[in-house]
């Protein structure tokens, strides 16, 4: 055995102190592995004298200044698991352009600017690993990022928020609206007091660019990434879904494409969308997490398991720690950044998807081929349509009807364009619900 690996944790909340006990329970293991011992040499954390549940750490180790623990000489590598942009950021590009290696959990700081952090790397020398800012224990960033190094991968489609899976599951099998499952997915510790970040789609979009700009050797931040949540999802829509035989699920979409000129671009996206019973994300339940990897010699991946939690998000953490610290004894350094391919990122509007569109409308002759010719004009093709009455009288009785149509592939702009015509309707009382459609229903 050499001398220690020692190690700067920022941060003790959750993560941090799962990540305190397995250092502590694994550590002989954790050392055979290595060839060396990992010690912790600091913990930095907001307030001190808080309770920590009986860590097996010496309380002569918790302070409140990160940025001089981070500075200080005796320090290997820095474990981040604070999260936010700033003062993360600063203490990160300190650490890096210091030579120090990093391990952080902090999606959101990676999605903003991550290409801080890897010009920090470069010029310090240093690895940045954060395998623990996607699908928490799931092993997913570093198969893309070294496994499928000599692939061309074409599409990434993951369910990547754990909070959002538990509701719309919870909604598919109960039958109950969003407000209900968002109470239940509350009181069972799924969803934060504050449930904005995942039901609103900006936890997704943040890994959504991460996986992308790997994947897809570009970088991408969450500025490039559509997003739409899950708040407007509601119980009719998800008996209609069972209808299709397809359930609805928060994705994360990232996929290579070409503009009008032939140029390959990607697009990345993050939506509600109907996917049928038959696709391997749909069976994915709870709070877990999914991600459909489809690649051209490999073929098709999935990784599957839990996408949050302190344990499996600690668990994540050390993997990415041993991978540094046998780096470091190595004296080498992990590939650097792969952002060679700089794609464009194609604009919402021209990415290729299908639409799931009810409709109120006056039950009356003529009305279905005017809708149709809505459709007719914007070059949008028509797949199914289901129409049904609302008032519960025969078929022209001056009753409203739904209908409701699914249609083939077009662009979303095409799509979008379509549905902005069809409220302006008069027969068309109200477009009660829009969902994107992804995979073959």
């Amino acid at each position: 055995m050499t001398s220690p690996v020692r190690l700067a944790l920022l941060g003790c909340g959750t993560v941090g102190s799962e990540v305190v006990r397995l250092l502590h329970e694994q550590s002989a293991d954790l050392a055979a592995r290595i060839g060396a011992p990992l010690e912790i040499v600091g913990i930095a954390v907001r307030r001190l004298g808080r309770d920590r549940g009986g860590l097996p750490v010496d309380e002569a180790l918790f302070t409140t200044d990160a940025l001089g623990l981070i500075k200080r000489d005796d320090v290997d590598v820095v474990v981040e698991v604070v999260g936010g942009i700033e003062p993360a950021r600063g203490w990160l590009v300190e650490a890096l352009r210091a030579g120090k290696s990093v391990v952080t959990a902090n999606k959101a700081l990676l999605a903003e600017d991550g290409a801080a952090l890897h010009d920090a790397a470069a010029e310090g020398r240093a690895d940045l690993y954060y395998e623990a800012s996607v699908a928490g224990a799931i092993p997913l960033l570093r198969p893309l990022r070294d496994s499928l190094h000599g692939d061309r991968v074409n599409r990434v489609t993951g369910i990547v928020n754990g909070t959002t899976n538990f509701i719309l599951s919870a909604m598919d099998a109960t039958g109950a609206g969003f407000a209900e499952a968002l109470e239940e997915a509350t009181e069972l510790g799924y969803a934060e007091a504050d449930p904005t970040a995942d039901v609103e789609g900006f936890d997704a979009a943040a890994k959504a660019a991460i996986l992308a700009s790997l994947a897809f050797h570009t970088r991408i931040t969450a500025a490039d990434v559509h997003r739409e949540g899950i708040t407007e999802v509601t119980a009719a829509d998800v008996a209609s879904a069972k209808a299709m035989g397809c359930t609805i699920k928060l994705l994360c979409i990232a996929a290579r494409g070409k503009d009008t000129t032939g140029a390959e671009t990607v697009s990345v996206r993050v939506h509600p969308a109907m996917i049928p019973l038959t696709h391997p994300l749909a069976s994915v339940g709870d709070a877990f997490n999914a991600v459909f990897v489809e690649a051209e010699a490999a073929g098709q991946l999935m990784f599957y398991g839990r996408g949050a939690g302190g344990a499996p998000t600690a668990s994540a953490v050390l993997g990415d720690v041993v991978a540094v610290a046998r780096n470091r004894l190595a004296g080498v350094r992990a590939a650097s950044e792969s952002a060679y391919a700089d794609l464009a990122v194609r604009p919402m509007g021209e990415a290729l998807t299908r639409y799931h569109i009810s409709l109120d409308v006056a039950d009356r002759p003529g009305v279905l081929a005017s809708v149709a010719g809505v459709f007719a004009r914007h070059d949008v093709s028509i797949a199914t349509v289901r129409q049904g009455s609302t008032g519960g009288g025969r078929p022209g009785s001056g009753d409203d009807a739904e209908l409701v149509i699914v249609t083939h592939v077009a662009p979303d702009a095409a799509l979008a364009a379509t549905v902005g015509e069809l409220r302006g309707l008069d027969i068309v009382r109200s477009v009660t619900s829009v969902l994107r459609v992804e995979g073959e229903a």
